[in-house]
């Protein structure tokens, strides 16, 4: 695991100790990401550098390191990720006459290409990776990220010459790198809480999209091109899931469960292969749960789990995570924090991020993996288990709801919209005491009654400000896949649709980015065995009813956690890692939100709606309503901004 970065340039104007000093400089940006080693290579003949620093896993000698030349020479490689498969890929090539100095993964990769061919080559790669690969022969720049986004990868423009880098961080060291902001973006940004790919907040700068590969000439570079276009998709989730679905086959629940545990205990295997020490986040949720249980089945000593948790009532999941620890015989640590470390950590988001980031799990996230880094260097996660197995709340309550609605007369829906809307949130939680925030929840089945199809349901769930808010004025409506109108009528059911939806952008563009930075920025390596393309594939092989059942979700996890785990350590309603961010804003951060949304400065910088902000702020700390998700959108924004903007 590791961070890269580099430039190409047809320039003549630069030396040799410049080009040098400017991919040290972008290198030493990412030392976080790879603490261990770190090295530059120039091509002799351009101006083509890559800079890569290393965090050690697998084959710890300097074998390994990289930039890393192809056995003809013919490539260089720069590469951030593990590739699971690579024990049989390299097999397979020896069985054809290649030979290996060393027992990295990168070998094995360069040594694919070279038999294959780079588009062959990607498809038999199983692991996370983004990486930038340099072919001195025909003089072109060839990037890739894996098939669900656990990678990052940005390409972008530095005057004339072609940037990219793990983070943005290091496309900003470049000399000629411009941080302009572009306004259209910053607006996506307001809408989801995270940048969508593949677009980034700066200007004449890109995100890699998952399943995608970009192929850039020395001849070709074009200063200032758009270079969505040269995009191309390798692996296309949903062309995966439609040829998946054609191979469903009549099985029985036990036949699919033991069918499951079996792909999910090899994907697991193939995530513990370490040379370091390796461990696991346990929150105590069905996920981490399984992917804990799995582990300890298949080793010898105990597995190292890891827990934070914090004494405010209904913000804390570490006792459960204790007692499931306790019956596994995992090596358990945990680590209660007070609303003080929570809160110190919020200052560094803007630093760990690069961009605006909303995402209140990005506190805990963070938290844990700092705490993990205490002792381990590799730890696995149960992220994707949601998006594969319908585990978000959405993918139950949303179709009940909206299945509903449509049997109301148009007229009497947008009169019964008016009327419960009409009445405040806090109201409605007086009016009817004894449920979860009602009035949020009232007024939320009021916007479905308003909206015209199932995607616009999806994307009222997912948005924290809507373009009508005038959040950004003046701001276009940038193209996300999300919204091209192949991903718009699914010929799936409402809850598939949305799981499709969850993959294709809210899992790369939020839970990844979010999980990658935070570990990363401590040099931790977090792997998901759960984002397996196996586990995709088989998971739409599956009928609605293998996923939800009996109004619950992840039917499938459930059944196989069953297995290792006691239904009363893990069966109790989804509460999700996150933080009493509302209450905070109202007490020990109402100083400093204040601060950066001040209506004067709002206005000075002349890009954000003040109005919206302020109604917003101002409804918060009175108690009308709970803006906690709006607000913390906007402040991470303008937290961001004077950390890299100014």
């Amino acid at each position: 695991m590791c961070g890269f970065t580099g430039f190409l340039s047809s320039s003549t104007q630069l030396s040799r100790s410049d080009i040098q000093a400017i991919a040290q400089n972008m290198s030493d940006a990412l030392i976080h990401r790879g603490p261990d080693a770190g090295d530059i290579w120039q091509d002799p003949d351009v101006i083509c550098a890559l800079g890569h620093r290393r965090l050690s896993i697998i084959d710890l000698s300097a074998e390994g390191a990289q930039p890393m030349e192809s056995a003809s020479g013919r490539y260089m490689i720069a590469f951030n990720g593990e590739i699971y498969n690579f024990p049989e890929l390299r097999s397979l090539l020896e069985s054809k006459g290649h030979t290996f100095r060393g027992h990295s993964d990168t070998e094995i990769m360069l040594a694919a290409i070279e038999e294959w061919g780079l588009n062959q080559a990607i498809q038999k790669f199983n692991g996370m990776f983004a990486f930038a690969l340099w072919d001195r022969k025909e003089r072109v720049m060839h990037f890739a990220r894996d098939r669900f986004g656990k990678k990052p990868l940005y390409i972008g423009w530095a005057g004339n010459t072609l940037v990219f880098g793990s983070e943005l961080k290091a496309l900003c060291a470049h000399p000629e790198f411009k941080r302009a902001l572009n306004p259209d973006a910053a607006a996506l940004y307001m809408r989801y809480s995270c940048m969508p790919a593949p677009h980034s907040i700066y200007q004449n700068t890109w995100s890699l999209r998952p399943g995608h590969r970009m192929t850039i000439p020395l001849e070709m570079l074009s200063p200032g091109e758009d270079l969505s276009g040269k995009m191309e998709c390798y692996y296309n989730l949903l062309e995966t899931l439609e040829d998946a679905s054609l191979r469903v086959q009549p099985r029985s629940d036990n036949e699919v469960v033991a069918e499951f545990e079996n792909i999910l205990s090899t994907c697991v295997k193939d995530r513990m292969m370490s040379d370091v020490p390796l461990g696991a986040f346990l929150s105590g949720g069905i996920d981490s749960s399984l992917i804990v249980a799995m582990m300890q089945k298949q080793s010898s000593r105990p597995v190292k789990t890891y827990t934070i948790g914090f004494e405010e009532a209904g913000f804390n999941e570490a006792a459960y995570a204790k007692d499931v620890a306790a019956h596994l015989g995992t090596e358990h640590r945990e680590l209660y924090l007070t609303a003080r470390d929570a809160l110190d950590i919020i200052s560094s988001l803007p630093t760990m991020f690069d961009e605006p980031f909303a995402d209140i799990s990005a506190i805990p996230t963070a938290l844990v993996c700092k705490f993990a880094r205490q002792d381990v260097t590799v730890a696995l996660s149960g992220d994707g288990g949601d998006e594969m197995m319908g585990g978000y709340n959405r993918h139950v309550q949303a179709p009940r709801i909206w299945n509903k609605i449509q049997h109301i007369p148009a007229p009497l829906r947008k009169a019964l919209a008016s009327g419960i809307s009409s009445v405040p949130t806090e109201t409605w939680n007086k009016i009817i005491p004894k449920l979860p925030q009602p009035g949020t929840r009232l007024h939320k089945i009021a916007d479905f009654m308003n909206l015209k199809s199932q995607s616009e349901v999806y994307q009222r769930l997912i948005e924290t400000w809507q373009y009508e808010d005038d959040i950004v004025p003046g701001a276009k409506k940038l193209p996300i896949p999300l919204c091209e109108a192949r991903n718009q009528n699914l010929d799936l059911g409402f809850a598939e649709s949305m799981m499709y939806w969850d993959t294709l952008s809210y899992l790369p563009d939020d839970i990844l980015a979010k999980v990658d930075r935070a570990s990363m920025a401590v040099s931790l390596e977090a792997r998901a065995p759960l984002l397996d393309r196996r586990i995709y594939e088989y998971a739409w092989q599956l009928p609605l009813e293998m996923k939800i059942r009996n109004g619950k979700g992840k039917w499938l996890l459930r059944k196989v956690l069953g297995t290792y785990v006691p239904e009363n350590l893990f069966e109790r309603p989804k509460q999700g890692f996150t933080m009493p961010v509302g209450q905070w804003l109202r007490g020990p951060l109402k100083e400093w939100g204040e601060d950066l949304l001040d209506a004067q400065k709002l206005e000075e910088d002349g890009l954000l709606g003040t109005v919206s902000i302020r109604k917003a702020w101002n409804d918060h700390q009175a108690g009308r309503g709970n803006n906690t998700e709006k607000l913390w959108t906007a402040l991470m924004f303008q937290a961001w901004k004077r950390q890299w903007i100014g």
